[in-house]
């Protein structure tokens, strides 16, 4: 996350946020039948740590991260570990990882800066590494009502970000519908990929 509002809401909002109950993403078990027995996976935006809760608990090896220092705090409750704090363009790890979970935070990311986010996202995975992230559907940024920005992107937009960032393997997106913290329904676009 790098938008000052944003981060504010979930400064505010963290522990309302992290305590909702939200059970571990569907698309979670789909990654983990992907990933090598005790995988190192990094998760960028833990939110409130439900889904790397189910990560350690199938046994891999989970960085959790977050950019919100209040959300990472929250998350720690549950995890019962440290959750690094830091942006999205704060990677810095090069073959580090065999899987990137990314639900529901890179839609957080300014389009302007996601190309680059996601060819850092490429660096830190080893060859053969998958990635999964979701997005808000939509044709143009803006704000959702608690004031938070989202990239919001229709498939064939996004599919080209992921294109310019870098050469990946067996990359698809797929759409469904569901809802946000909002309640409000909504679009979803599921990216999986691979590094070659």
């Amino acid at each position: 996350m790098q938008d000052d509002e944003t981060l504010k809401f979930y400064a505010e909002n963290a522990r309302a946020y992290a305590g909702r109950g939200r059970r571990p993403a569907k698309r979670l078990g789909a990654f983990l039948a992907a990933l090598p027995p005790g995988a190192r996976v990094l998760e960028l935006g833990t939110g409130g740590g439900q889904d790397a809760r189910a990560m350690l608990d199938a046994g891999l090896e989970v960085t959790p991260t977050d950019g919100s220092a209040e959300l990472a705090r929250e998350a720690e409750k549950l995890l019962g570990r440290p959750v690094r704090v830091m942006r999205f363009d704060e990677l810095d790890e090069v073959d580090a990882y065999d899987g990137i979970w990314a639900a529901a935070s890179l839609l957080h990311a300014p389009r302007r800066t996601l190309t680059g986010i996601l060819t850092l996202v490429h660096r830190a995975m080893r060859p053969g590494a998958t990635f999964v992230a979701s997005f808000k559907g939509g044709q143009a940024e803006g704000r959702d009502g608690f004031g938070r920005y989202y990239n919001y992107f229709d498939g064939p937009t996004l599919l080209r970000h992921f294109e310019d960032a870098a050469d990946w393997e067996n990359l698809e997106i797929s759409q469904e519908l569901g809802s946000g913290y909002d309640g409000k329904a909504t679009d979803w676009l599921w990216v999986t990929a691979r590094r070659r």
